[in-house]
């Protein structure tokens, strides 16, 4: 299996008055093409710090982020914003659909930033909707859908842009707990199908059962990695 992203004896300090807190204290794992892998720990635990370090929008204090082979901490600012645009996706807990754009047009967003025609643009985005179950909503504004429906065009929005590897930070943590269950029945089957790596931070334990291996993290650290069998039977 081809290694998609490595992360190698990673460290995030920060200074808090005359005290040195450790978002992520020496981490180390890697993550296949094709995975869905989940990092789940409380409040405060390390895993958005460890997921914006994957994405580039933190630098790390010590260690090293090795996604597709290039050296992401090594980027200046201008090449993490061309890396991001060329092989990323991201969803995010609060859905950021503009307003003022159907769906349509919000899935085709990424798109514009790239610099593809219209035309082209609004068939992609449309061929996205048919995959999340949402080409009936197409003309739909954000406050004419569900939070479910919203986070359907979320997804669409991710994908649109055929991005190596999609992060996903608290995607459910807007929605009531049936449409959180359809939402990760989506995602499941997004990287299936479109075989995506997927890399998914939450709260939740049961949540997190949806990924292919789990990684639980506290105080910065990993504590164990384990595979959705292993998970399943521990919540049993």
């Amino acid at each position: 299996m081809e290694k998609v992203i490595e992360v190698k004896n990673l460290y995030k300090l920060y200074r808090v008055g005359d005290e040195v807190v450790r978002a992520l204290d020496g981490v180390d794992f890697n993550i296949f093409q094709g995975e869905f892998c989940a990092i789940v720990g409380t409040s405060g635990s390390g895993k958005s710090t460890l997921l914006n370090m994957l994405a580039g929008l933190e630098k790390p204090t010590k260690g090293e982020v090795i996604i597709g082979g290039r050296h992401i901490e090594t980027l200046n600012e201008e090449q993490l914003v061309k890396f991001r645009r060329e092989n990323v996706g991201f969803i995010f807990q609060s859905f950021h659909l503009l307003g003022t754009m159907n769906a349509v047009e919000n899935v085709a967003l990424p798109l514009s930033f790239r610099g593809v025609s219209k035309d082209i643009r609004l068939k992609k985005a449309d061929k996205m909707l048919e995959l999340v179950n949402l080409k009936k909503h197409k003309k739909h504004l954000p406050n004419q859908m569900s939070g479910g429906q919203q986070q359907r065009v979320g997804v669409a929005r991710a994908l649109v842009v055929d991005p190596k590897i999609i992060f996903a930070d608290e995607p459910t943590g807007n929605l009531d707990s049936h449409t959180s269950e359809e939402v990760m029945e989506l995602m499941q089957r997004v990287v299936k199908e479109q075989k995506k790596t997927l890399v998914m931070v939450t709260h939740d334990a049961h949540l997190a059962t949806y990924a292919d291996r789990i990684f639980h993290i506290r105080d910065g650290q990993i504590l164990k990695i384990e595979s959705k069998k292993e998970a399943m039977s521990n919540i049993e």
